[in-house]
């Protein structure tokens, strides 16, 4: 039996996927799998990736045909998982020795849906310690309870899929897959459905995922049109925020930090190549206008009028239209 499936993406890392390659071995064990997803690499990495199927117990290779993103790579992990437990690494970061064997054991402890963990933020030689925005610890907790306040950071700020680690009986609830094809935010959509239909969580101060910031090939420090997923993805949060039986009281949130990541992008435009600049702006506008008003306007009221004042003025410019959804093909 598999105890626990590890989904490690990979797309033209062959710098650093040595690096996670090697600390996945420390982590290996007997009823451990690792599922290498190539996501069609064109430098060194499928060949790394060859080598390590060989040489990696538990390890299987996983092949797309065409570049597809990481929410889709994701979700062809998970498509091929066997274990009652399943974890995600990137394939540019790294673990520290039998990190995965003490969250197991955290979960065989605790019996919750999923579990949060802590991790160390690597810029270049520089490291610090990230932790999650829940002071309660190793403890169950109701996931619903954690989204809120919405003038707080809270759990759902916190969208990184591989700092923790999920019980089978929410991917068999279809709970963890990835909004298909997004470039960027993909794990927006993903946290907050978490935290929504799941029934319990824990977090743990365990420190083992050491997560690589300023990475050329990321896509956080490319400025072309694949950014400006993120305005798919968190439509898709406020969409589905507005049938829950508790909208009234998450919506705010859920506008709350739209509009922080719409605020974020418009000050980094010198980033963005001029005719992606354009495209944000008008985009921007749109999900501003589709937003619902009242609770934009209270929003934009609590922000301050410093951060707010440029929102309000570009929800003033003729909208784009709603980002059509991408068509993939997942393999």
């Amino acid at each position: 039996m598999v105890k626990l499936s590890v989904v490690v993406p990979f797309y033209n890392v062959q710098t650093y996927a040595p690096d996670a390659l090697r600390s996945l071995r420390a982590n290996a064990r007997a009823d451990f799998e690792f599922l290498l997803v190539d996501d069609c690499s064109t430098d060194g990495t499928a060949e790394l990736l060859e080598r390590a199927v060989r040489e990696l117990p538990g390890a299987r290779l996983l092949r797309h045909t065409r570049n597809e993103g990481l929410a889709t790579a994701r979700n062809t992990g998970l498509d091929a998982a066997r274990g009652t437990y399943l974890a995600f690494l990137d394939g540019d970061d790294w673990l520290s020795p039998g990190f995965y064997a003490g969250l197991v054991a955290h979960m065989d402890e605790l019996g919750c849906d999923f579990l949060r963990t802590d991790h160390v933020r690597v810029t270049g030689r520089n490291r610090s310690v990230r932790r999650a925005p829940v002071g309660r610890r190793g403890e169950l907790l109701r996931p619903r309870d954690a989204i809120l306040p919405a003038d707080r950071t809270t759990s759902v700020d916190y969208p990184y899929a591989w700092a923790g680690m999920y019980h089978r009986r929410l991917l068999d609830r279809g709970l963890l897959h990835f909004p298909p094809g997004l470039r960027t935010a993909e794990d927006r959509p993903w946290i907050w459905r978490l935290h929504r239909e799941a029934e319990s969580f824990a977090v743990t101060g365990d420190l083992g995922v050491f997560y690589r910031r300023g990475v050329a090939t990321s896509l956080t420090q490319i400025g072309d049109v694949r950014q400006l997923d993120f305005i798919r993805a968190f439509d898709q949060v406020i969409d589905e925020t507005k049938n829950d039986p508790d909208a009234e009281r998450l919506l705010p949130k859920a506008v709350r930090t739209y509009c922080a990541v719409i605020s974020h992008h418009i000050g980094n435009m010198a980033k963005f190549e001029p005719e992606v600049g354009r495209k944000l702006r008008a985009m921007s506008a749109g999900a501003l206008r589709r937003m619902p008003q009242d609770v934009l306007a209270g929003a934009l009221t609590a922000m301050g009028e410093e951060r707010a004042g440029p929102l309000r003025r570009l929800k003033r410019r003729r909208p784009a239209p709603a980002p059509a959804p991408r068509e993939t093909n997942a393999a």
